[in-house]
């Protein structure tokens, strides 16, 4: 079937919205006319080459949220007319997949980021010549999308669905290192370093749990400013303030119990481990490109602090997006305070918005026929 879809041809290269080919569905496969998808950086890392896996052209796109239009001849969970999400992929055989570590799958990286199935075939093709996708197993920046049966998660049908894509990866990455992950009593302090939407997500779900204080650190006064809206008692713009932890400290009366990196910034990291009280734990979700280091004092971890890397939100999909949706359903979860909408055909600007801060979470509305 022809679609139409954002392609980079090149290492950087802008995306282009072109007609492609999609094949048809294996037994085990969906295909999902995709209604918005989410933008994250990691789009970004990829269309600019970062993983060493990536091949050209591409199309990108994890965070997709739609209808199921097929269903392969073994898929019993779905059937068209279904309203989904897809997420993560897993391997299902690796070590780490065996103890339902899923998130943590030891072939992960091959499976998001080479562009073909897992066998190597390519879904998409261009007047015959292939083009790599299966990003994340959908790349869903286009009008389609195939992923397998099982990293769809099924949803409930009074959803806002255009609203429901980042929740495919920013918001369960934060969200789900707070409530999975860290998961902290009532009445614990959090603040969290990197207030974009995975870190928004994260410090929602801070204030659902119930943590007091809530601080929340960023460059970018706007983001602070929705900081404050969703549930932060104190907020410290780091471009600003000459010393962020010393800051940190006076206004909430010493360290906190946890603290969340979401903004990959080295100097965020080391100022997120120095804010911890002892015994306190930091969570470190920011998506740094590969050579990126940071360094603290080791006699200072030696009081209890800890700092653990956490992927995907340590969730299980099927089983946590559910509960998110829900949330959402609820108005406890106002997703739609982080987004910024974009039609696919200005895929372009939402990347440049993205990257300067201006947008939080852009999200991509697909073309309908």
């Amino acid at each position: 079937m022809q679609i139409k879809a954002a392609v980079v041809h090149e290492r950087s290269a802008p995306f282009a919205i072109e007609t492609l080919e999609l094949c048809e569905p294996r037994p085990d496969e969906v295909i999902v006319r995709v209604v918005a998808s989410g933008m994250c950086q990691t789009d970004l890392h990829g269309r600019d080459g970062y993983f060493a896996v990536s091949q050209f052209p591409a199309v990108f796109g994890h965070e997709g949220s739609g209808v199921v239009h097929a269903v392969g001849s073994a898929v019993r969970e779905f059937a068209p007319g279904d309203h989904v999400i897809m997420s993560y992929p897993w391997c299902g055989d690796c070590a780490n997949c065996r103890r339902h570590r899923l998130n943590y799958c030891l072939n992960a990286r091959a499976l998001k980021n080479r562009g073909t199935r897992a066998d190597g075939s390519t879904l998409l093709a261009s007047n015959g010549a292939p083009v790599y996708s299966a990003y994340f197993q959908q790349s869903s920046f286009g009008t389609f999308a195939l992923t397998q049966e099982r990293y769809a998660v099924k949803v409930r049908n009074d959803a806002p669905l255009e609203l429901l894509g980042p929740l495919a990866c920013s918001g369960q990455t934060g969200a789900g290192a707070v409530f999975n992950a860290l998961k902290p009593n009532v009445g614990e302090s959090i603040a969290v370093f990197g207030v974009g939407a995975v870190g928004l997500s994260a410090l929602v779900a801070a204030k659902i749990l119930g943590c007091a204080p809530i601080a929340a650190v960023d460059i970018h006064d706007h983001r602070l400013e929705l900081a404050r809206e969703l549930g932060a008692s104190h907020t410290i713009n780091a471009a600003t303030s000459p010393d962020v932890v010393a800051e940190l400290r006076n206004a909430i009366g010493g360290g906190v119990h946890y603290a969340v990196e979401a903004s990959a910034v080295p100097q965020a990291l080391r100022n997120a481990i120095a804010s911890l009280t002892p015994g306190g734990t930091c969570a470190l979700l920011g998506s740094a490109r590969g050579g990126t280091e940071a360094s603290f004092e080791m006699p200072f971890l030696q009081q209890g602090r800890s700092v653990r890397g956490v992927v995907q939100g340590d969730s299980i999909p099927k089983e946590f997006i559910p509960k998110l949706v829900d949330l959402v359903v609820e108005g406890k979860f106002p997703i739609g305070k982080m987004i910024k909408f974009y039609d696919l055909a200005d895929i372009n600007l939402a990347a440049q918005e993205s990257s300067a801060g201006v947008a939080i979470k852009p999200v991509l509305r697909m073309p309908q026929a």
